[in-house]
């Protein structure tokens, strides 16, 4: 068995049933999860303040730039809205969507996208935005039929591999790119939210390896093909539950 199925296979084992479960097997991925997801859009994010804000709900004596502590004072509170729902295993709807970008975009958009274009948390743009190297993005009198597509599709292979489908997802999330902002950090927690929903570990997209990333993506753009960011976040799987996956492996060897 490869690293990668190995640690698909120690997650399983967890069987998660309550919100405590959840809380105790993501006690560290969380804080790195909402750091890097934050970071790789925005590098004034440190992790000591995020470490501040799930651990303690505040900072002291913070000078930098309010947008950083909004954005993951929001990745907390998605953190605790989602957990009711996992456990449910809701599945994923525009409405969900919508909640969760409502939560980690909220005090965060500019003036220019709130007051001159009308842009809110929680609403499809009103706007088009192209994104990348390609200028993807749909039309905003497409977005609506786009994403319910997408949400077609991926509820058609419920059954099939797991990360496959959340790789699909993320990436055609991406290119559709419903929001006026905050499209990559709602992207990476959808993604999540369908792993731990289909028993499968979630990942972290680490700030470092944001330049494979986001090549992979385009990778997409390009040839709506999705190969890249399938490999890609196979790796990521590993390296984010390496340790774990080390330790389980040395309390099996203490009890042999």
């Amino acid at each position: 068995m490869d690293q990668y199925n190995e640690t698909v296979h120690l997650w399983k084992k967890y069987h998660i049933k309550t919100e405590a479960d959840i809380d105790l097997r993501l006690d560290s991925f969380r804080i790195l999860f909402a750091y890097n997801s934050g970071k790789i859009e925005n590098q004034e994010i440190t992790y000591h303040d995020t470490r501040e804000i799930f651990e303690n709900g505040r900072i002291i004596n913070f000078t930098g730039n309010p947008r950083a502590i909004f954005e993951q004072k929001n990745q907390k509170l998605c953190y605790d809205f989602l957990k009711p729902k996992l456990i449910a295993r809701e599945p994923i709807t525009i409405e969900l969507i919508k909640e969760i970008h409502a939560i980690l975009t909220g005090g965060t958009y500019d003036e220019k996208r709130y007051i001159e274009k009308g842009e809110r948390p929680g609403e499809f743009k009103k706007h088009d935005y192209v994104t990348g190297i390609e200028e993807v993005g749909s039309l905003p009198q497409d977005v609506y039929q786009d994403m319910r597509e997408m949400l077609q599709v991926i509820h058609e292979f419920e059954d099939k591999d797991v990360l496959k489908v959340a790789t699909y997802l993320h990436v055609r999330f991406e290119y559709i790119h419903p929001f006026a902002d905050g499209n990559g950090r709602v992207g990476r927690a959808l993604m999540n939210y369908y792993l731990m929903t289909h028993d499968h570990p979630p990942i972290i997209v680490y700030d470092e390896d944001k330049k494979e990333y986001y090549s992979a993506l385009e990778q997409y753009d390009r040839s709506q093909e999705y190969a890249a960011m399938y490999g890609f976040l196979k790796k990521e799987t590993v390296r984010t539950w390496e340790k774990t996956l080390e330790r389980e492996r040395r309390r099996k060897e203490l009890e042999q």
